[in-house]
């Protein structure tokens, strides 16, 4: 990170960041293209940590994870445009956080809910949803294992 001075190193920080996000967006490579798709997600803490994220059971997504699952994604929150009398004294206050990790399809029905738990906590405090099969089987879910994480802010 160029700008030390606004790295954040406080775990719960982070962690307040991504639970005030209300998406995550993923950034895939398809052949020499990049493809960035933005995600409703769900996060477990540990090691490592986990970005949960849920699908349809086709589309482009699928087809560059399965060539390819090396990802980056990125999250942000707290945007406040800050003026100036010029052009160059505007700026914009925020906090954000970018990452990598490798991302797969859950085939494990339990995980499956599991991940679906954690996505719904992300969005209502709540994981004690029940979920019916045929959904579960209209369903993918997405497991990106988080290998590194740099967050900072701009106040």
């Amino acid at each position: 990170m160029r700008r030390i001075d606004r790295k954040i190193n406080n775990n719960e920080e982070i962690e307040a960041i991504i639970k005030k996000a209300d998406v995550c967006r993923i950034a895939l490579v398809d052949g020499v293209l990049p493809y960035i798709v933005t995600l409703n997600f769900g996060y477990k803490s540990g090691s490592p940590a986990i970005l949960y994220f849920h699908c349809a059971n086709t589309g482009r997504k699928l087809d560059i994870i399965e060539k390819n699952n090396t990802v980056c994604f990125q999250m942000d929150v707290d945007h406040e445009l800050t003026t100036g009398k010029s052009a160059c004294g505007y700026g914009m206050n925020f906090k954000s956080i970018v990452g990598y990790g490798k991302i797969f399809k859950v085939t494990d029905k339990q995980e499956k809910i599991e991940g679906l738990n954690f996505l719904m906590k992300q969005y209502s405090d709540r994981d004690d949803f029940s979920y019916e099969e045929k959904m579960l089987k209209m369903t993918s879910i997405l497991k990106l294992e988080i290998d590194e994480l740099t967050a900072k802010h701009k106040k």
